[in-house]
């Protein structure tokens, strides 16, 4: 296994009220590369990107709830139309990828649920709102592709066993190809859309829909192996799809997992520290901490900030919130103590 080392480049934010700038230092966390690495891209890509996030909550949850209505919507358009050419071919093997694409449209529903409650203001019984719903959604979602990759196996495993003979194996093809595209598009969009708002469950779901896509593709593929006189193409290609979902399904069940029990990427803490550091008038930080709830982040910091007077102090208190803003847009509430007992709990975007 090679792993390399990156760093993310340097950004420069210029700020008009403070007129000074800061640049976002580079961290590293390692990936995997070549074919691996390629693969692990594909399949288990990164929840977050700062660089270009949604930082207003409210926006980010609408942009979440469209992604799931225009790509359920997309996946649905694609089953009716490979039902459509099921009953014109009466091919067994498209009539099960049609009602696995349909179960797995589905899956949108749960999710579209968690996000609109995670609206929902807190409450005594939830004091820190309902966010944590997204990622019990994901688990269902992690749940439903295991289960279709285990079905999906058994069938493919049967039909060594028991071969079928394909008929009309053009529109076969054909259909394959219409569910590959529309569950493709269906991932690219809801990928794009989870990293934007630092949606764990919503990438999950996209990249549930990209597995989907490549189990249509294998219709394809058995159809063709057939038309050149391999008859057990198909359940081979089946069979070894199956079992690479339940190897690439692993690195998303890692992510859900960490984010249920408040794990976080190292860099994203490394990115609060560097923007608090670099506050005018800060002089250490300490106790960085940080975590996802649902789509948003929260956390705290003690810094030191010398002797100053608590005017100044709430001065240098704010101008840390500002930076943080700018570091983190995913932020809603960050709690910053200062070494003269000061405590001050904002939302950074409420300014």
């Amino acid at each position: 296994m090679h792993e390399h080392e990156h760093e993310h480049e340097r950004h420069t934010h210029s700020h008009d009220d403070g007129g000074h700038s800061h640049d976002h230092g580079p961290h590293g966390h390692s990936h995997p590369t070549g074919v691996r690495g390629f693969f692990y891209g594909l399949f288990v890509p990164h929840s977050h990107d700062a660089a270009d996030s949604i930082d207003d909550a409210l926006e980010a949850s609408a942009a979440g709830v469209r992604a799931l209505k225009i790509s359920l919507f997309g996946l649905l358009a694609t089953t009716v139309l490979q039902l459509v050419i099921f009953l014109i071919s009466g091919s067994v093997a498209l009539l099960a990828d049609t009602i696995h694409n349909f179960a797995d449209a589905l899956t949108a529903v749960p999710l579209w649920i968690a996000f609109v409650l995670a609206r929902r203001t807190a409450t005594r019984h939830y004091n820190f709102g309902f966010g944590r719903a997204e990622d019990l959604a994901g688990l269902f979602i992690v749940a439903v592709v295991a289960l279709s990759a285990i079905v999906a196996g058994y069938e493919a495993i049967n039909r060594f066993f028991h071969p079928t003979t394909l008929h009309n194996l053009g529109w076969v093809i054909v259909a394959g190809g219409i569910g590959f595209a529309g569950n493709e598009l269906v991932a690219i969009y809801r990928i794009r859309v989870g990293r934007q708002i630092g949606s764990a469950a919503l990438v999950a779901d996209g990249v549930h829909a990209r597995l989907d896509g490549f189990t249509s593709l294998s219709v394809v593929l058995g159809a063709v192996g057939v038309m050149i006189g391999l008859p057990l193409a198909d359940p081979i290609i089946g069979l070894l799809i199956s079992i690479s979902i339940l190897i690439l399904l692993w690195g998303t069940v890692r992510s859900i997992g960490r984010r249920l029990m408040d794990g976080i990427d190292p860099a994203i803490v490394e990115r609060a520290e560097h923007a608090l550091e670099h506050t005018p008038g800060v002089v250490a930080v300490s106790s960085t901490k940080l975590r996802w709830v649902g789509h948003r982040l929260q956390g705290s910091a003690t810094v030191q900030v010398g002797l100053v007077t608590l005017a100044d102090a709430e001065q240098i208190v704010h101008a840390a919130h500002h930076e943080l803003a700018h570091a983190l847009p995913n932020l809603d509430a960050f709690d910053i103590i200062t070494a003269t007992g000061q405590h001050s709990k904002v939302q950074p975007h409420s300014h």
